[in-house]
This record gives structure tokens, C-alpha cells and sequence, in this order.
């Protein structure tokens, strides 16, 4: 395919080196390539036969009327030169849009062909079984199981809260946790109101038998957690309704988890999923792995639980890089049900971010590569490669502080944020304003006549700014204060 880039004079350097050898570049008479035009183009295209034009991807002109005229296929680059290189690397099999920037097509179409790879893995996996037609083991995608901490203890309301709130956020299996002094009919309740307000697997989080079978004749799918203990308790009713369990060790007995397996398996109980147990960091982390590698060698086709929030919780490190690196972990370990509770706020997003993580390692596994360049993945606070810096210019003026600072006399306003509604509330004595979009709320104040000086419009357009992105990525954010020590602004 014969390519040809157009750009302005300023960017010239960065194309040409961007696109090397592998298209021709056309530089136009203008200095800003985004304000590039159909006139302009027309009157600069040089001779010779080109399958592909692309303009800048921050280009809003129309160029159909063009395409129709010359005969040539144009559509938009991306938005940045740098990314010609990945753009042009497989230009021959994409076709590109007239509306949508080539990075963000791109972007787009790879997630999406890796979405839809790992719903045909999933359609065509051979599972070990399956619960609420959720496949499990065998060759299928990792399971999510996001526990509800304190479960039995809820209200109705706020149960089916959680439960929804789990679901959106792509759990597989939802887990009542019972609270230590959880009773029959607190069980009773939890399991039923869970049973009946959604459709994935419902398991029971417990090592008292009576609450065990209450909770198996309320509907529950699956058992935590059955071990020499309490199994005999339980085993009827388990057979009676062909309840999956997840089989553990004794205490201070790792080697006990084959014994109780076997048994389980004696008693005609089928659908077994064992758990050697992950530890936290500085507890004995690094020993639970090498116990997972030595059960799945000494067993390959039992599904095994693997519990990510025993170490997610008790550490003080975002959840996104441990839990991706856990699952990449796992993964190797042929794990198969991912736990979370999301239990602490230093933990929320791990249902969302263990879900992806499956999912990358699936698509990793598939291809015998590492977990990178998959179309998905869990870059939150990172950029995957940084776009080439600024120039600063010769003649430039620093930025001073202000001597004097005086009051807006049309009044002040005070910014607060809403995780729960994922708004912003702008308070004003004459207004209230609620949103999501900066640009909106500052342009509403202005129209409402809440501010009057320039200094002020800048500073709410800061402050709103700052309460956006704690929105976003789940931060604190208080008026007038910077964010968190820890925060990117303040790592160095």
C-alpha cells in the first residue's frame, strides 16, 4: 500500500521521523497542521497514484467532496506524529475512519478483536463444570469471586446495592460473607435475597456446618470452605444438592488438602475446587505459591481458588499493579477463581482490575508472550510511552505569584465531590451546581452570574479539574488542598 502523510510546516521533523520509509510525507503551505483544509490540500497534491492520504487526526475538516474528486481513499491520522509508527505498521489491515483519530481507531479496534478473542476462548473452553452455566476450570477464563464482607449483616436494600454494584463491575461469582455472630436465619435471608437478585453462581462464606447447610438449602451454588472438620456435617445436604465446594487444609495442616480432596471425592461429591491457601506479604506469601505449584503437579485438573485479597488487602500499595501481577502468578499456577472482597477503599476497583487481568493473561497464554500489547490492559496512573516534550521558547515569560489576591465580589464557591453519584457539587448562596463535566459546571457558573473576575473563572476551572480527576482514579479531594503525598504530583 502507497501512503502519503500530510502535515504542516511545524511538525515536518516529527513526521518524517516517524514515518521513515514507510510512506511519503506532503508538507503544506500552513504552520499548524490540525487547521489543514480540503482547498488547501487540493491545491498541493503532488502527481503519482497513492492508495492512502492521511491527515492529522485533530483535523475537523470533511474531505468526501475531495475523495470523490481525486479518486483517493483519505482518512484521518492520529492525533499525535509519534504514533504514525504504530498507526503505518498495520495500515494494510485496518480500515480507518474519516471521523475517529487513527490512535484512537486503533485503540478501539484492538481492544475490541481482544474482547472478542476471549469471548470465542471462553464459548469454546472446556470447563471441569459448571455453576449457573459459569464455566470453571478446565480451559476457561479465570473466575472473578468478589465477596460481600459482612454480608448477613446487611440490610436487604443494601445487599442487592452490593450485589448490583458487583455485577456492573464484572464479578462471576458473588460470595455472601457471614459476619461472626451470622445466624441461621441471617444466612437464610442473605442467600435468598442474593438468589433472587441475580443470575451468577451465589457461594457461602463460612466454616460453621449449620450455617453451611442453610445456606446450600437456600439456593447457594458453591461452598467456602469445607475441610476433615466440618465436611461430615454437611455432606448430605451437599450431595442432596449437588453443591460445588471449595475443599481446604486443616489448620497447620498444608498437607491435609489432598487427604480431604480424596475424601470429599469418596463420599461422591463432584464438583471440588481446592484451596491451598495464598498467605499475605511477610506471612508467608512466597511459601502458599510454591504449595500451589506443588498441588497443581501432583494434580492437574482440580480447579483451584486463589485468593488475591488475602494479599490485596494487607498491604499498603495500589491494588492495579498487585493484583495484575497476582493473576499473572496464578495464571502460571493454572489457577482458576480470583477472590476479592473489596473490603478496605485502598481495595476498590480490584473486581473490575482482576477481571481484566483474566483476561490478559488468557490472551498471553494464548499467544506464549508476556502480558503486553494485548489490545487490553491495566494502565491506570502510567502512560504506556510518553509523546515527545515541548520546546520551551527562547523568549518566555515566568510565571510570578499574584502580590494581592482580592475576593470575587459576586460571592464564593465551595467544591466538594460525591463518589457514591460520581458528581461534583459546586455551592454557591445562590446556586447549587451538580455535575460531571468541568467545562459545563465552570460555563453554568458564568452564565448564572456566580463569578465576575478572570482570577476567579481560573481558579474554579483548577479546583474543578482536581475534583474530576479524584473522581476518576477513586482520590480524596478537598478545596484548596493539594492531593495525597503519594499522588503523581507529588512522587517527583
Amino acid at each position: 500500500m502507497k501512503i502519503l502523510i500530510a502535515t504542516g510546516r511545524l511538525a515536518q521533523t516529527t513526521v518524517e521521523a516517524a514515518v521513515q520509509e514507510n510512506a511519503d510525507v506532503l508538507v503544506l503551505d500552513i504552520d499548524i497542521a490540525a487547521f489543514i483544509t480540503p482547498g488547501l490540500l487540493r491545491s498541493s497534491l503532488p502527481d503519482g497514484h497513492y492508495d492512502l492520504l492521511l491527515v492529522p487526526g485533530l483535523v475537523s475538516s470533511d474531505f468526501t467532496d475531495l475523495e470523490d474528486e481525486c479518486g483517493l481513499l483519505i482518512r484521518l491520522g492520529p492525533r499525535h506524529a509519534y504514533d504514525l509508527t504504530s498507526v503505518l505498521s498495520c495500515a494494510d489491515e485496518l480500515e480507518l475512519s474519516k471521523t475517529i483519530p487513527a490512535d484512537e481507531f486503533l485503540s478501539k479496534k484492538l481492544r475490541e478483536d481482544a474482547l472478542l478473542r476471549v469471548h470465542k476462548h471462553e464459548k469454546d473452553a472446556a470447563p471441569a463444570f459448571e455453576l449457573c452455566k459459569k464455566k470453571i476450570g478446565g480451559s476457561s477464563v479465570m473466575k472473578v469471586m468478589a465477596e460481600i464482607a459482612g454480608a448477613t449483616g446487611m440490610t436487604k436494600e443494601k445487599l442487592v446495592e452490593k450485589i448490583r454494584e458487583f455485577e456492573a463491575k464484572g464479578a462471576d461469582i458473588i460470595d455472601i460473607g457471614a459476619t461472626m455472630d451470622a445466624g441461621i436465619d441471617d444466612v437464610i435471608r442473605s442467600v435468598k435475597t442474593a438468589k433472587s437478585t441475580t443470575k451468577l453462581p451465589v457461594s457461602i462464606d463460612t466454616l460453621n456446618p449449620d450455617l453451611i447447610v442453610a445456606g446450600i438449602r437456600s439456593g447457594a451454588d458453591l461452598v467456602l470452605s469445607l475441610n476433615s472438620g466440618n465436611i461430615d456435617a454437611v455432606k448430605e445436604v451437599v450431595l442432596e444438592h449437588e453443591t460445588a465446594v471449595v475443599m481446604i487444609p486443616d489448620q497447620n495442616d498444608h498437607d491435609s488438602l489432598h487427604r480431604n480432596i480424596k475424601y470429599a471425592r469418596s463420599l461422591g461429591i463432584k464438583k471440588i475446587v481446592a484451596d491451598p491457601v495464598l498467605d499475605p506479604v511477610g506471612h508467608g506469601v512466597v511459601e502458599s505459591i510454591c504449595r500451589y505449584g506443588d498441588f497443581r503437579k501432583k494434580d492437574e485438573t482440580t480447579p483451584l481458588f486463589f485468593g488475591v485479597g488475602n494479599v490485596t488487602e494487607l498491604i499498603d500499595a495500589d491494588s492495579v499493579g498487585v493484583n495484575a501481577l497476582l493473576t499473572g502468578i496464578s495464571a502460571e499456577l493454572g489457577a482458576n477463581i480470583l477472590f476479592t472482597p473489596e473490603h478496605s477503599d485502598k481495595a476498590r476497583g480490584s473486581i473490575a482490575e482482576l477481571v481484566t487481568a483474566a483476561q490478559m493473561m488468557m490472551l498471553a497464554t494464548e499467544r506464549s508472550s508476556s502480558p503486553k500489547d494485548l489490545g487490553i490492559d491495566l494502565l491506570i496512573l502510567k502512560e504506556k510511552r510518553y509523546l515527545p516534550d515541548a520546546e520551551i521558547p527562547e523568549k518566555s515569560v515566568f510565571a510570578e505569584q499574584k502580590s494581592k489576591w482580592a475576593p470575587d465580589p459576586a460571592g464564593c464557591l465551595r467544591i466538594e465531590i460525591s463518589r457514591e453519584h460520581k458528581t461534583i457539587i459546586v455551592t454557591h448562596r445562590q446556586a447549587t451546581i451538580v455535575g460531571t463535566d468541568v467545562c459545563r459546571i465552570l460555563t453554568t457558573a458564568i452564565d448564572l452570574g456566580l463569578i465576575s473576575q478572570l482570577d476567579h473563572a481560573g481558579y474554579l476551572g483548577r479546583e474543578l479539574t482536581k475534583a474530576k480527576i479524584a473522581l476518576d482514579l477513586g482520590w480524596n479531594y478537598t478545596q484548596d488542598e493539594p492531593f495525597a503525598k503519594n499522588s503523581p504530583d507529588h512522587r517527583g
